[in-house]
């Protein structure tokens, strides 16, 4: 077996021992297996990384070929290249990191095993989709990884809120998985094929043209941005995004930092072919990435949980990701990606260090003061912040400031689209900061109960965040020219080596334009933490005190998204009652069983009419029969 079939395997033999026997396991021997698995997938996935050659270089192997008929051949394929290989270091990498947290986290739960089997199978179907060589294959995966985060959001059935909360973020899912499906066989029809590498070429040559690719490419591309739009929470398909903090908050940092959420810009950044044959998707896909950029932003002032601003944070930056994608630069949107996971994955998990000292307290209004207590917590929280807000030296300076600056600079960028990437960039450092103060900083308002048990991390959870914190401070250097990092002394052949493989160009000095708006995008982030200290870092109270205005009811209420969904789904539910349930079933029950039934009761009684018990009548019948047969048999001899 290939060592590229072997790696989404690994993690799948972990679910599958810990699934089966994890109940009759030592609680240690089933953390050994969920976390020493994909910490084996990540060294394989670096070594495969290794062995790619300069270059558009790529390893390919198939499993087995799924369906074949005249015409039509799917085989079970994986396709490993520089994108796949920045996805597969981000999910085992960060993912194992996860893990190990999870062994502190989740400590002394009932569903210890269960929970990690349900880990491990995410990470095999994430696996499965960015390695998948054909729509198909990745649909598979796909929909995998929307099983698996049902599971693991709704971890905790026993809470209805938060089997609910797993439910939605299902059936939302489905709604874009629907358009990805419709999409595969949009593909199939005109180009006569699944995959990606024959997709992306068929767009660009003269026989895709001459089919007529820019309005097939704008109907694929729309489909797939449909489907992008369900597992990234892009507008309008992002309401399960928040009500997903109803997991485990690691799984919160499994979702929303490395994975689930990023599979959206991978499908985009992996069929890129597509949009650029088609100027008009992409100006969808720069649309509605810039609007889900500003709308979580602005979601992320007024919340008070937690975990919900930075769910609201993740919502944002994929908006950014996405609208990168729009504007044909998807390198960059996929060097963001590698970013974001370190420092959003950090963030996360930090608040789980905050949450696990509070007994599960997630309401910033009953915190405050914990900086000297959580020390540590407090540290990394704030190189992810700083990371996020994009601070230089940070990662984020290096790859969200990109794309601030291309939203200007790109062919198809322009000043207002720079102005929404700016204003976005201003209110994620005004909220993150805001989170910072509420939660760290001022007096304790903490539970008396509470406050006298505070705690850091213990080392199972502390080991994982200083690595994720120190990848915020150094994973955005791979962006810096050579020459710049060989006089910063960041370890210029490590970076040399990961840099064709994140396919990133940061911001950074000698590039004309580009240190102008890089210069601009810090004091743009420097104002945000202004105004988050004027309203919170001198011990003000929240601006919600008193009667709201109209603008904050609006952003707490979402923009009432929600609600609209709600009351489309009554009106589905009552329409269906009224109209199909009182109407048109009883209506076709009439006019299909039960007239069919009403002709079977009058054949049968036509029939049992001919049952005289007679003998004479029978051999009548008898003769009849006969004379019939000979009558047809004369007929077809003579006619």
């Amino acid at each position: 077996m290939s060592a590229l079939l072997a790696l989404p395997l690994l993690p799948l033999a972990g679910f599958l021992v810990n699934g089966l026997l994890g109940r009759r396991l030592p609680a240690a021997v089933v953390a050994a297996i969920a976390c020493g698995l994909p910490a084996a997938a990540f060294l394989l996935t670096l070594a495969l990384a290794g062995s790619l050659g300069d270059g558009d270089a790529a390893l390919s192997a198939t499993a087995w070929t799924w369906a074949a008929t005249d015409g039509f051949r799917l085989d079970v394929s994986f396709w490993f290249d520089s994108v796949t290989a920045v996805m597969c270091l981000v999910i085992t990498g960060i993912g194992t990191l996860i893990h190990v947290y999870s062994i502190g986290y989740m400590r002394g739960d009932a569903g210890y095993s269960r929970y990690f089997a349900y880990l491990n199978l995410f990470l095999f179907f994430m696996l499965v989709l960015v390695l998948g060589g054909n729509l198909i294959v990745t649909f598979v995966g796909w929909e995998g990884v929307g099983l698996a985060s049902y599971l693991l959001i709704g971890f905790w059935f026993e809470d209805p809120a938060k089997t609910a909360a797993g439910l939605k973020a299902f059936v939302v899912n489905r709604l874009g998985d629907t358009a990805f499906l419709a999409a595969a066989f949009v593909a199939w029809h005109y180009a006569g094929t699944l995959d990606f590498q024959a997709l992306n070429a068929w767009f660009a040559s003269s026989a895709g043209i001459g089919a007529g690719a820019p309005s097939v490419a704008t109907a694929l591309g729309v489909l797939l941005l449909l489907g992008a739009c369900g597992k990234s929470a892009q507008i309008p398909l992002h309401v399960w995004l928040p009500d997903a903090m109803a997991g485990p908050t690691p799984v919160s940092a499994l979702i929303h930092a490395a994975t689930m959420v990023t599979a959206g810009v991978y499908l985009l950044a992996r069929l890129h072919g597509v949009y650029a044959a088609s100027p008009d998707a992409q100006l969808v896909v720069v649309v509605i990435g810039a609007a889900t950029a500003f709308a979580g932003a602005t979601l992320g002032t007024v919340q008070y949980n937690l975990k919900k601003v930075l769910a609201y944070s993740t919502m944002s930056q994929l908006g950014l990701m996405v609208m990168a994608c729009g504007l044909g630069a998807w390198s960059a949107a996929l060097f963001h990606l590698y970013t974001h996971a370190f420092f959003k994955a950090c963030l996360f998990l930090a608040a789980g260090a905050v949450l696990h000292a509070l007994h599960g307290e997630e309401d910033m209004r009953k915190m405050g003061g914990l900086a000297r207590p959580l020390r540590f917590t407090f540290v990394v929280f704030m190189l992810g912040t700083l990371a996020l807000c994009g601070v230089p030296p940070f990662a984020g300076f290096f790859s969200k400031d990109e794309i601030v600056w291309l939203a200007w600079a790109a062919p198809t960028g322009s000043p207002l689209l720079w102005a929404v990437a700016s204003a976005t960039s201003l209110l994620t450092a005004f909220y993150m900061f805001r989170a910072v103060f509420m939660t760290f900083a001022g007096t304790s308002r903490v539970e008396p109960a509470v406050r006298g048990h505070l705690h850091d991390a213990p080392p199972t959870m502390a080991i994982p965040l200083a690595a994720l914190a120190l990848g915020a401070v150094v994973a955005g250097f791979v962006g810096l020219p050579h020459d710049w990092r060989e006089a910063l002394h960041v370890g210029a052949p490590f970076f040399d080596r990961i840099e064709p493989i994140v396919g990133a160009a940061a911001v950074a000095p000698g590039r004309g334009s580009a240190t102008v708006f890089a210069g601009l995008a810090v004091l743009i982030a420097f104002g945000g933490i202004a105004l988050a200290w004027m309203r919170y870092g001198r011990g003000a109270r929240d601006a919600a005190a008193g009667r709201p205005s109209s603008l904050r009811r609006s952003l707490d209420a979402g923009y009432y998204v929600d609600a609209l969904y709600a009351r489309l789904v009554r009106g589905l539910d009552v329409a269906s009652e009224s109209l199909l349930g009182r109407r048109i079933e009883p209506l076709v029950g009439r006019t299909s069983i039960d007239m069919v039934a009403g002709l079977g009761r009058a054949a049968a009684a036509t029939a049992a009419k001919l049952q005289t018990g007679d003998l004479q009548t029978y051999l009548v019948y008898a003769l009849a029969g006969l004379a019939l047969v000979l009558a047809l048999a004369w007929g077809a001899a003579h006619g």
